[in-house]
């Protein structure tokens, strides 16, 4: 391990640590080749510049209808009994085309760049939301250029390559290939697919399709939903989703936000547990990346301050997970749930349990939102 100065989004320089490259475990699955099959009369119109804006939109919209959300929700009775609380649901995203929730904002921004016309999307990733970018573009017809931090080793790459993506490897860590995709964005005027972009309304409406469907599945707001957090972008985007839901009427009450993620080494869940007005950058230099937590360490979380104000507005809580913790619950819910999930995606579901276990919580409804290792 060693240090070395990095020129820093503001042009000043900064000391980061280098570390040998860490094979993540990142390891979504979905059903790539399945879906490039069942939509190809689609995509042939959705990726054709022949066809008018509107028929390329129409072609592309119905490959979303048949395969991106409606993911499934399942009661995990089994979990219920070992953690001593009552109707815990699991809504499962690996049932998504690659796999993630990612699937989700990735659709929604290609679509989008094809309405506005861009004949090309950029984005950074260490991994999953590479893969969902990648595929969104390559039935859309655009280019996919993707930004990932040198030090990362990710099977994911292949895929990406496979379904037609540039890979451009940057010095650094996930926050500086933010900073290059986003230049290059501006640069080339491509369709800036990044977290804290021109497009984050966006983003957040998609993600807010999850609380949607657990409203269809359960008729009113759960007592909680809790999620993993990153950047926060995906909590950011249930809150959204509840608060449509409950000031249209449909909901008799908005769910308590509940974050989760890496111990220490998130801004979201640190801010809450220290009562800061804001979200505070971490030092780089003492952030320790392992193969487990790196899908959800920051030490600058873009979204950030959208997820810590959901949490507050909705009396929730967010708490820090260990490594251990989270192999071993990603265990549990294979042995008693069936269900593969992302050793990180499991952060939300322990903050809830960790809470109960110091304030126990009502027999109520609890929703956890988990990443999918396999559909």
């Amino acid at each position: 391990m060693r240090s070395k100065n990095q020129v820093d989004e503001t042009g000043g320089t900064v000391e980061t640590v280098e570390t040998k490259p860490y094979d993540l475990m990142d390891g979504a699955t979905g059903r790539i080749s399945r879906i490039a099959r069942d939509v190809d009369a689609q995509r042939r119109i959705a990726a054709n510049p022949e066809y008018s804006i509107e028929e390329r939109l129409e072609a592309y919209e119905d490959i979303i209808d048949s395969e991106v959300g409606d993911t499934s929700m399942v009661r995990a009775r089994n979990i219920e009994r070992e953690m001593g609380l009552r109707q815990i649901y699991l809504k499962f995203e690996g049932g998504n085309p690659t796999g993630t929730q990612k699937d989700r904002i990735a659709f929604a921004q290609a679509m989008d760049a094809v309405r506005r016309r861009f004949d090309g999307i950029t984005v950074a990733t260490c991994g999953n939301y590479g893969v969902a970018q990648a595929l969104a573009a390559s039935l859309a017809g655009i280019r996919c250029i993707i930004y990932i931090p040198d030090m990362y080793r990710t099977r994911r790459i292949k895929e990406m390559e496979s379904l037609g993506a540039d890979i451009v490897r940057v010095p650094g860590d996930y926050e500086h290939a933010v900073v290059a995709s986003g230049e290059r964005a501006e640069k080339d005027e491509l369709y800036d697919a990044n977290p804290g972009s021109n497009n984050t309304l966006l983003q957040l409406r998609a993600y807010g399709g999850i609380s949607d469907e657990i409203y269809d599945e359960l008729r009113d707001g759960p007592h909680a939903v809790a999620a993993p957090v990153s950047n926060g972008t995906t909590l950011a985007g249930l809150y959204k989703g509840f608060l449509s839901l409950n000031r249209r009427g449909k909901t008799s009450r908005m769910p308590r936000m509940v974050a989760g993620s890496s111990f220490r080494k998130n801004p979201i869940v640190q801010a809450f547990l220290k009562n800061l007005p804001a979200c505070e950058d971490l030092k780089p230099e003492k952030i320790r990346e392992t193969p487990v937590n790196e899908p959800l360490i920051n030490w600058h979380s873009i979204d950030g301050d959208y997820a810590l104000d959901a949490i507050r507005q909705t009396d929730g809580w967010a708490g820090n997970a260990s490594d251990k913790n989270m192999r071993y619950y990603s265990r549990l819910i294979r042995e008693r749930e069936g269900l593969d999930v992302l050793p990180a995606s499991t952060a939300g579901l322990i903050a809830l349990i960790e809470y109960h276990r110091k304030n126990p919580l009502p027999n109520d409804r609890y929703v956890v939102v988990l990443t999918g290792r396999k559909s």
